[in-house]
């Protein structure tokens, strides 16, 4: 008799926390559970965070890392994966492992190297081992502007440079590129997709007046890993993911939370725990 019939869709963040609860796997946690995941995390790093900058940050070891992620594959398992902050080599090379390792298919790659409040995330030395490491291997990357212009080595001016951008990171080897122009200045806001195998897609929309937006990219990177894990293939799980963060983003907008970027609404619209076919089991 099968006593498991069922699972839940399962999604597991490796990234940094953050104290304040705006991002990293604080914000990703949210936002697996608002859509409709179980969530797990393995930590790369602890902040010490809030709205108006980052105080400090306590580097957890790469064998301990890789304890976590053993401890939760080799038990739960994932049907997705988002990367966040990851700081030195050592880590990088631990979450490759697991990629190969475990076989993980569905991966989000978010390259955390500068916060809301402008305060650097990753050292210079690490960013040449992301790219060698884990563009190749993952299913999508969503850098911001900034670090888009931090890995071209180069700016971008305006939404008319993003695909020159997002083609210059794809030709870095990655299979897919969201590069997000919510940085450039004007009323719209432009992101592209581009796929090194399928149609490039511009997304835009009226940008939103908010100060409340710490952790819109983790929100964002975690929404696509969220609807990857329920089942969409990509270009859907982007425009699933942007419509997500762009209410979570109305929705806190008149909000007040600490003195600077307060975090995003998460919690406009709560949906229950997918349950999927326990055959489906990764």
């Amino acid at each position: 008799m099968n006593l498991h019939p069922q699972r839940y869709a399962r999604v597991l963040t490796i990234a940094g926390s953050d104290s304040g609860g705006g991002a990293g796997i604080q914000s990703d946690l949210k936002t697996f559970a608002a859509l409709g995941c179980y969530g797990m995390s393995a930590i790369t790093a602890l902040t010490a965070q809030n709205t108006v900058g980052v105080q400090g940050i306590h580097a957890v070891p790469a064998s301990f890392l890789k304890a976590q992620i053993q401890s939760v594959m080799d038990d739960i398992g994932a049907d997705a994966l988002k990367i966040g902050m990851l700081h030195e080599p050592g880590i990088v090379e631990v979450v490759a492992w697991a990629i190969d390792h475990y076989n993980i298919r569905q991966v989000v790659l978010d390259p955390v190297m500068v916060a809301t409040s402008g305060d650097r995330l990753i050292a210079q030395e690490t960013v040449q081992v992301l790219v060698r490491e884990l563009f190749p291997r993952v299913s999508v990357v969503t850098p911001n502007l900034d670090e888009a212009q931090l890995l071209l080595g180069q700016p971008i001016a305006n939404a008319q440079a993003l695909d020159a951008a997002a083609q210059g990171l794809l030709a870095m080897g990655a299979k897919a590129v969201l590069l997000k122009g919510g940085h450039l200045v004007g009323d719209e806001v432009v992101d592209v997709l581009v796929q090194a195998q399928g149609p490039s897609r511009r997304l835009a929309s009226a940008r939103i007046p908010s100060r409340n937006v710490h952790g819109t990219g983790c929100t964002l990177s975690s929404a696509i890993a969220a609807h990857l894990a329920l089942g969409h293939g990509l270009e859907d799980a982007v425009v699933l993911a942007r419509t997500f963060i762009l209410s979570a983003i109305e929705q806190g907008a008149q909000v007040q939370t600490g003195q600077g970027h307060g975090p995003l609404n998460h919690g406009f619209a709560p949906q229950p725990l997918r349950r999927l076919a326990a055959a489906d089991q990764a």
